[in-house]
């Protein structure tokens, strides 16, 4: 049973990574924005802040119907969105158009996640919860680190209206998934959550929700001010494009492999004290980012991404654990407000760009990863290694 389920979430997982290549576009190509349109760093940041707010409102809603009536949209027209209003986007010499694709745009993973991981929290009920996870949002994470490699490259060829050539991978993989899923089977509205899930938890357990959602939106904060304004940074400290991209993905590669870690470990050594400690190891890794210079700098930035980011999973196992019955909205929460909210700090980043400079507002986000510490501490979660008990699976 647990190989049939492996293959659904990895299935699930490839169909992620193909929805969220297009995700970090945008801040992969904000340094061509600020120098070829003059926009300030807030206004340009504002772009992606919109992906995000628009991700963050609608997915806790999309979730919602899911848990409730089970509707769900066919996973290739959700890759669809995405793309082309990406793919597009370097046409538009109007801010306030670019601004309506940005919105737009968002709505292809937004109908994606809450639903895809409805599904994948059924498949990985049970001891593994952590493993299992892990390897439906590693799908995510690679493409979001192959995201700024290929809209760099592209970009850095043939400018930004060339790229609209990334629009033709999401074609032929939305062709390919129509015929392998006949009727979008793999979505199909099954909510038959087992009995005893439902039964011995069916409440919806607010002020828990809440801690662990606010904690996640400043953990987002530190990772996507971080992922938006990075390859604006190093190619204002003379690195070119492509070469500040690659980085960049580096770091968000590291992410990947800190979540499968990250997962695995948790199941093993508590999600909580695994939590803490990564947010707590990033802090140090970030620091020397900045106060270092050339392969000690960047291998500092890679392990950040690496201690940082490897929480993600790890966390959004454990909100599966406190709402079971409620595993769409949970997910559209985590996924959507708390990345959307995080998003807001994205702005608020670029604003005191432009008043203090890149690098000292780059340096602040250790405020948004220290509070998201704390809040992960104060989260009423069960302990496992520190507690000597360990935690019931599937609840």
């Amino acid at each position: 049973m647990e190989k049939e389920n492996i293959r659904g979430i990895l299935g699930l997982s490839a169909a992620h990574l193909v929805t969220d290549i297009y995700s970090p576009v945008l801040p992969a190509i904000l340094p061509l924005l600020i120098l070829e349109n003059g926009y300030p760093f807030f206004l340009a940041g504002l772009i992606y802040t919109v992906f995000n707010l628009t991700s963050s409102v609608t997915q806790p809603v999309i979730g919602w119907f899911y848990d409730k009536y089970g509707m769900a949209v066919p996973v290739y027209f959700t890759v669809l969105i995405s793309a082309f209003f990406i793919s597009f986007i370097g046409f538009l010499n109007n801010y306030y158009l670019m601004l309506l694709f940005a919105a737009c745009a968002a709505l292809g993973p937004a109908l994606f996640h809450p639903v895809a991981l409805g599904i994948v929290s059924r498949l990985s009920a049970g001891a593994n919860r952590g493993r299992l996870t892990s390897y439906f949002v590693v799908g995510g994470s690679l493409g979001f680190a192959i995201g700024p490699i290929a809209a760099g490259a592209v970009v850095e060829n043939a400018g930004l209206h060339g790229l609209c050539l990334m629009v033709i991978p999401a074609v032929l993989v939305a062709l390919f998934l129509y015929r392998i899923v006949p009727g979008n089977s793999i979505y199909s509205a099954n909510r038959d959550i087992p009995k005893e899930i439902r039964e011995e938890r069916s409440f919806l357990p607010t002020f828990e929700v809440s801690v662990i959602v606010t904690a996640s939106a400043f953990r987002a904060w530190a990772v996507f001010g971080s992922m938006t304004f990075i390859p604006t940074y190093l190619v204002i400290k003379g690195f070119d494009l492509i070469t500040a991209n690659l980085i960049l993905s580096g770091m968000l590669f590291a992410g990947v492999i800190g979540q499968v870690i990250g997962g695995s470990l948790s199941d093993i050594y508590g999600r909580k004290e695994y939590t803490l400690a990564g947010c707590i190891i990033s802090l140090p890794f970030f620091y020397l980012f900045f106060t270092t210079t050339g392969i000690v700098s960047v291998i500092a930035l890679i392990l950040f991404g690496f201690a940082l980011w490897s929480t993600f999973t790890v966390t959004l196992a454990m909100a599966h654990e406190m709402m079971p019955d409620n595993v769409g909205m949970v997910s559209g929460l985590m996924l959507g407000l708390a990345v959307g909210a995080g998003g807001l700090g994205i702005a608020l980043t670029g604003y005191l760009a432009d008043m203090i400079g890149l690098e000292p507002a780059l340096e602040l986000l250790f405020i948004p990863v220290s509070l998201a510490t704390l809040l992960f501490f104060i989260l009423p979660y069960p302990w496992k290694i520190l507690s000597g008990r360990s935690l019931r699976r599937g609840n």
